[in-house]
């Protein structure tokens, strides 16, 4: 077929060689040679009517018309009498597309990069397409520093008119950096001035941070950074006069050459301001850090600019600009610094909008808003706005952008995008975690409740220590001012013994009502009243401890007890957060005349900054007292405090911190008024001190880190008791000498499967009583 047309093509061309010497009226049209392209496509293109007269430059510049369109290889056209004849051999189509050997840049990405410059399934092939797209491929591998990259492409012919293309990749090597040698500098050592660097040469880590490996986009920064460096130590005239890469024959090794001019180190001589300021001049300087006499620092003076302008973006003035420009004295080696403020017009908020709630309703995002709308803008409010979003934990993330309004100067539109992510589950759950085994059950747990916002409970779960039943409601906004109510009913059957605590169990039942008020912004205070119903089973070879507090106490009791809590909370995010601290402090008692009579007091803190590149450091305590009072002998055991595994000391078996029990045979004729020692029970104490610092680090080769937490922790605590019995095991007082240490890496990840979490630690200083456990892990399935 293509041979016939490749005749047919050449027929015509002999004759239409003379054909055009003169004038000649179209009677009628005809196209030869279409395989996959419409007349309708080649007349729409054709400046050539039936009735037209023509000549020869009027044929050419038909002929270039038709080869614009793309679609043709050749295009001849010929006279027959009155009849233009025109031949189209047209462009084979593009079938398929086969990439083979690329694994640093994505298929996906590849095939989007053809298709936006015409080159894709289905579409006409064009040659000159793929030698653009191969060149510039090869350019991308070497700007990676894939030197020894190289890209074949082959175009197989098809039946039909049709090509096949094949791009095959040998990516090859990233180039290591051997060398990075600095020229011109007597101020610092070059020891000094790489530390800073993001490339470095080959280091004992960097078969994980690959910071050996050269890319010419990181060395631009690298080369940022460097004048950031010098612009921070006062030379102001520093600049990079020339920078040389030199590639090792075999292309895998790089050595870098920068050459520096350093200059003379300026003071400030003098702040001036300039524009129109819109707010007291003292408090815009109040504002700026650089000061007169000292050593010009170009982050201090851009902090400047950018505190200036969240000042005035405060005010309404959301596109004010503030720049500051510094002016050199080379005599007395000094430079006068000009704030430049152009504040615009005072921007008014029209509309506040969300995107990408497809599961929370926008009522809900809409009680958190500060800002409010048709007010005047103000940054402070839109960004705790922003933070208010993030602490829900309803979203993996949130961004906020202010948009102009089209034909106005005086408007914007607030527009907070999220992400977001699951906030509970509904169904059924079945999870295993060490300490508790298998878990199942059937229930709903939603923090989001059908996107309300509401937290609503439902649950029948069983496990090997535990089967329980539970309803539980909570409205974050009970009134409009963020007043919070909620409730409770449960019903618990427990059996300590199986999570590595002492012989006992529990069957109670009960209800609770909440209330919580906001303070300011970051603070909370609650209140809380319950009753719970407890009956306590013993077993024969029960405790001294349990057999002397039902001896003394009972076996069943009704306690009501009342709560009050604060909390103030500055984390960045209500999930995973990086930045910002917490604070809670509880007080919890059985009021008097109830069936038990005790207190707990606890407090836990956090407090995370950032740190370095990704870094950041988290610092965590968590205390606790418990004492009983009036008719009650001793602190109720099983409402006492216990340590070790998650969320509190890594490393050591749950809730195996601390004193244990005194094991003794129980019955009516032996009240245990003496006991043995023989392998005791972790049994609890009235006191609780646990601490923890983390650094928390982003997990290489990982591109989405927002549902992933790893961290590098200490962990120090022990449960003490105050009144330890005579007998009794590993029970000390509260005493720093017997904190108990470990160390060690974590992770958790929100899964599609629930939270996945799991640590491997060292203890450092386990006793004869402890119980370790280097690897432990927690895993829920939740649907």
């Amino acid at each position: 077929m293509k041979q016939f047309f490749n005749v047919l093509l050449l027929s015509l061309s002999l004759f239409a060689s003379s054909v055009f010497a003169e004038v000649f009226q179209v009677d009628d049209i005809r196209i030869e040679g279409l395989q996959r392209v419409s007349a309708g496509t080649v007349f729409a293109a054709l400046p050539i009517s039936a009735g037209d007269l023509v000549d020869e430059p009027a044929i050419r510049s038909a002929t270039r018309s038709l080869f614009r369109t793309g679609y043709f290889s050749n295009v001849i056209m010929a006279r027959e009498n009155g009849v233009l004849v025109i031949g189209l051999a047209e462009r084979p189509a593009v079938t398929e597309i086969n990439l083979d050997g690329n694994k640093a840049i994505e298929t996906e990405q590849l095939l989007d990069a053809l298709r936006d410059n015409g080159l894709a399934e289905g579409q006409i092939f064009r040659q000159v397409i793929l030698e653009g797209m191969t060149q510039e491929l090869q350019r991308q591998y070497v700007s990676q520093g894939r030197y020894g990259a190289l890209v074949e492409t082959e175009v197989k012919q098809l039946p039909r008119n049709r090509v096949a293309v094949n791009i095959n990749i040998d990516e090859g090597d990233v180039a290591k950096i051997r060398h990075i040698n600095i020229v011109g500098n007597s101020e610092f050592t070059e020891e000094e001035l790489l530390e800073s660097f993001e490339q470095q040469t080959t280091g004992w880590l960097s078969w994980i941070t690959s910071d050996d490996k050269y890319a010419r986009e990181k060395l631009s920064g690298d080369l940022e950074t460097l004048e950031s460096w010098y612009l921070d130590r006062g030379y102001l005239q520093f600049k990079v006069a020339s920078t040389q890469v030199s590639i090792s024959p075999e292309k895998e090794s790089v050595y870098i050459t920068i050459n520096v001019d350093e200059g003379d180190v300026y003071t400030i001589g003098e702040v001036d301001l300039a524009g129109e300021l819109m707010i007291p001049e003292l408090q815009v300087r109040a504002m700026i850090i650089l000061k007169e006499g000292m050593t010009f620092s170009q982050t201090l003076m851009t902090t400047s600019s950018e505190y200036i302008t969240r000042r005035l973006g405060n005010e309404g003035y959301t596109f004010a600009e503030v720049e500051g420009f510094p002016e050199v004295n080379e005599e007395d080696k000094t430079a006068k610094i000009t704030y430049l403020v152009k504040p615009g017009m005072r921007a008014y908020v029209r509309r506040v909008e969300f995107r990408g709630n497809t599961k929370t309703a926008d009522s809900v995002l809409r009680r958190e808003m500060r800002q409010m709308e048709a007010g005047s803008a103000n940054n402070a409010l839109i960004e705790m706005s922003k933070v208010r979003l993030e602490r829900l934990g309803f979203f993996k993330e949130v961004n906020v952008e202010n948009v102009p309004v089209a034909g106005t100067n005086d408007q914007i539109d607030v527009v907070y995008s999220v992400e977001e992510q699951p906030s509970g589950s509904i169904g059924a759950s079945v999870g295993y975690a060490q300490g508790t085994g298998l878990i199942l059950g059937a229930n709903l747990s939603e923090n989001n409740f059908l996107g309300t916002g509401k937290q609503v409970g439902i649950g029948l779960n069983r496990s090997t220590y535990q089967t329980s039943i539970n309803f539980s409601y909570s409205e974050p906004y009970f009134t409009v001012d963020g007043v919070s109510a909620g409730y409770s009913l449960f019903a618990r059957e427990t059996d300590y013994d199986e999570i590595n605590v002492a012989s006992f169990s529990t069957n109670t039942y009960g209800a609770a009502v909440n209330w919580s008020y906001p303070i300011t912004e970051v603070q909370r205070i609650g209140f809380g009243l319950g009753y719970e119903n407890l009956d306590l089973q013993t077993g024969i070879f029960a405790s001294k401890e349990i057999a002397d507090f039902v001896r003394d106490n009972g076996s069943e009791f009704d306690i009501v007890n009342a709560n009050i809590n604060w909390v103030q909370s500055t984390l960045n995010r209500g999930v995973f957060a990086t930045r910002g601290s917490q604070q809670r402090f509880g007080f919890d008692m059985a009021l008097p005349g109830s069936g038990l009579e005790y207190y707990k007091v606890t407090y836990s803190a956090q407090h995370l900054r950032g740190l370095y590149r990704g870094l950041s450091l988290k610092l965590r305590a968590d205390l606790g007292y418990g004492e009983s009072y009036g008719d009650t002998t001793q602190m109720p055991f099983f409402k006492n405090f216990y340590g070790g595994g998650f969320g509190s000391v890594r490393g050591f078996e749950r809730n195996t911190l601390g004193p244990r029990d005194t094991p003794c045979n129980y019955n009516e004729d032996n009240p245990c008024t003496t006991g043995y020692l023989d392998d005791p029970d972790p049994i609890g104490g009235n006191v609780q001190v646990e601490l923890g610092a983390e650094i928390i680090f982003p997990l290489p080769f990982l591109k989405d880190q927002r549902s992933v937490q790893s961290t590098l922790f200490f962990d120090a605590g022990n449960i003490f008791n105050t009144k330890c019995g005579e007998l009794q095991s590993n029970c000390f007082k509260p005493d720093a000498g017997e904190l108990r240490y470990s160390v060690g890496i974590g992770a958790t990840w929100l899964s599609g499967f629930g939270p996945i979490t799991f640590s491997l630690a060292k203890p450092l200083n386990s006793n004869d009583f402890d119980e370790t456990e280097v690897f432990q892990f927690s895993l829920g399935n939740q649907f």
